[in-house]
């Protein structure tokens, strides 16, 4: 299994990073702030636009280091991708599913299946851990609607038929997703799922974790030799991770949606952690971002026990057995590739 080492984050706009006797340095103008050994770091997201040097770029990409660069704001800017290690033979069979949307749909109709399961699960636990402060009947409704959901998706055999599943259920699932937010709701009001760009804190907060997911989605899909960029139910595009995206569907609610959850529960992020635009945008700032990324690693480190696996892992390696699964089902080695299903 892999080992789960360091994220470096840099969430100063105005540096610029090096690579100096196997270290990299953060600079700010001519100044060194920090010097960290390549050797410790499993991936390194960059929120700027100053970037890094070519050295550092080859260094990462030799050494199979994610170096991932993107806006202020979180939004994706590219990503260094060195020479593919993977099984050819492994690739080719991905490359063959992805244009058979028959087979293609055996794999995504599990994502999905286990996105809404997850989905129905968050939902529970708020129910049995606060049944107090949660509209109860409204929540009940809801979680028998997408388990109802969950049975039409493991049956589906059409991609288009499939997305349109998964779209009412995400749209039920935000519906009662306020329920679930018990402290200070005028900061965290949530009226919805609005992504570009996002219009309150909370759908800011899902934006943002939400791209740290799909990077560590991409990483893992990666270091088994798969192709993230080539999908089973999101359809190619180009600068898309269409793999890495279908892969976090299962992941979302449970590791990126409780995570905020978490946050705003336990008074950890304020108002005063965002930005508000003219134009009626709300985006993380610095203190934000600092705050939520800190607190993303810490989570990454926690102990659950894998419900196929039946082992105890990081959440950080999850997306790692995922996409080991995912490779062995691909292979032919898994009748049928096991979503995560939290509990």
């Amino acid at each position: 299994m892999k080992k789960l080492l360091n994220t470096l984050f840099v969430v100063s706009p105005d540096t610029y990073l090096a690579l100096e006797n196997e270290n990299v340095v953060i600079y700010r103008e001519e100044t060194v702030l920090r010097r960290i050994p390549l050797l410790t770091l499993e991936n390194i997201l960059y929120f700027g636009y100053k970037g890094a040097s070519p050295a550092l770029m080859g260094a990462c990409a030799e050494r199979n280091i994610g170096l991932c660069f993107l806006k202020p704001g979180g939004r994706f800017l590219a990503r260094v991708c060195g020479s593919s290690y993977g099984n050819v033979l492994l690739r080719k069979e991905q490359y063959r599913i992805s244009d058979n949307p028959e087979i293609a749909c055996r794999f995504a109709r599990n994502f999905i299946a286990g996105k809404i399961y997850n989905s129905r699960s968050v939902i529970r636990r708020a129910l049995r851990d606060h049944p107090l402060s949660v509209d109860k009947e409204k929540l009940e409704f809801v979680a028998n609607e997408l388990m109802h959901s969950v049975r039409l998706a493991r049956v589906c055999g059409d991609l288009d038929e499939l997305r349109g599943i998964e779209g009412n259920s995400a749209k039920l699932y935000f519906s009662v997703f306020e329920q679930l937010i018990l402290n200070d709701k005028t900061t965290f009001s949530f009226n919805g799922r609005v992504k570009r760009p996002p219009g309150d804190a909370v759908n800011a907060m899902l934006s943002f974790v939400y791209v740290l997911l799909a990077h560590d989605c991409a990483s893992a899909l990666e270091s088994v030799g798969l192709d993230s960029y080539v999908g089973f139910l999101h359809a190619d595009r180009p600068g898309r991770q269409s793999l890495a995206l279908d892969l976090m569907e299962e992941l979302r609610s449970v590791y990126a949606d409780r995570f905020i959850l978490f946050l705003i529960n336990n008074r950890m992020i304020k108002a005063n952690c965002f930005d508000y635009r003219e134009n009626g945008s709300v985006y993380l700032n610095d203190e934000g971002r600092k705050t939520v990324l800190a607190e993303w690693q810490k989570r990454k480190q926690d102990s659950i026990t894998h419900p196929f696996l039946n082992e105890k892992i990081q959440w950080g390696l999850v997306p790692y057995a995922q996409a080991l699964l995912l490779a062995r089902c691909i292979r032919g080695d898994l009748d049928e590739y096991p979503a995560f299903l939290w509990k």
